[in-house]
């Protein structure tokens, strides 16, 4: 009887493990008939083990299309032992800093806009700086476009449609077809008059959306245009290596 007992109790511990796996790589959100069909599970078995996680604020339903995502007990979780995003892609702007003579910036998605989170000036006397902590739009900028890139069309129309103020959502999603084949999303001086900007978006272990983006002031645009191009994809190559 004991022994039954254990094997009944790992057999349930492992297909809450492979559910968690499940909803962890869909970050976007999945259904539970989705779960179901992922992992081969019946349908009522999915459903009662996420209700128990949910109880436990394990995983919850998403605001932006109703699917389940991970909860804040298991984002806690995973933040006792994440890395430090900032500390970790330091490097590599200061390295696009360096090899470009623009200015870097880290920034991530939420659904109000892209955050700075870190910046490196160039090292030009005409450059652009922004206070870290700053929320740029996710529409007419380049570290914007390059994050709604990594998203389904449904879900980056839903975001859209929520910025303020109102963004021109049709023309936004026309862009990303081109940015998902190049990995690179570009801003003509479309946020700030006389500035043009060049992103590119990687996702973290977490399935957080970040994006590495250089201003620059358009005397220079043309000419240091392909040098940045460069720099930014190589850039994302070495966080992507980072993130495994």
């Amino acid at each position: 009887m004991e022994s039954y007992a254990k094997t009944s109790g790992v057999k349930v511990l492992r297909r809450a493990a492979a559910i968690l796996r499940v909803i962890r790589d869909a970050p976007d959100g999945m259904s539970l008939g989705q779960i179901a069909l992922k992992i081969g599970l019946p349908r009522s078995t999915v459903q009662r083990i996420v209700k128990a996680f949910q109880d436990e604020r394990l995983v919850t339903w998403s605001t932006i299309n109703g699917g389940i995502v991970l909860g804040p007990e298991m984002r806690a979780l995973a933040e006792a032992s994440r890395y430090d995003i900032i500390s970790d892609c330091r490097i590599v702007l200061q390295e696009i800093a360096e090899a470009t003579g623009e200015t870097a910036d880290l920034s991530v998605l939420r659904a109000e806009g892209m955050i700075l989170l870190d910046q490196v000036a160039g090292t030009h006397r005409l450059r652009t700086v922004t206070p870290v902590g700053e929320v740029f739009p996710l529409c007419s900028t380049a570290n914007g476009r390059a994050s709604l890139a990594l998203l389904e069309d449904a879900v980056a129309r839903d975001l859209l449609s929520r910025q303020r103020p109102p963004c021109p959502v049709a023309r936004e999603l026309s862009l990303l077809p081109e940015i998902r084949k190049t990995g690179l999303a570009y801003d003509i001086d479309e946020h700030t008059e006389g500035v043009r900007g060049i992103g590119t978006a990687f996702r973290d272990s977490h399935g957080d959306i970040y994006a590495l983006s250089v201003p620059i002031p358009r005397s220079r645009f043309d000419a240091r245009r392909m040098s940045v191009e460069y720099s930014l994809l190589r850039a994302r190559d070495t966080v992507e290596c980072l993130m495994v």
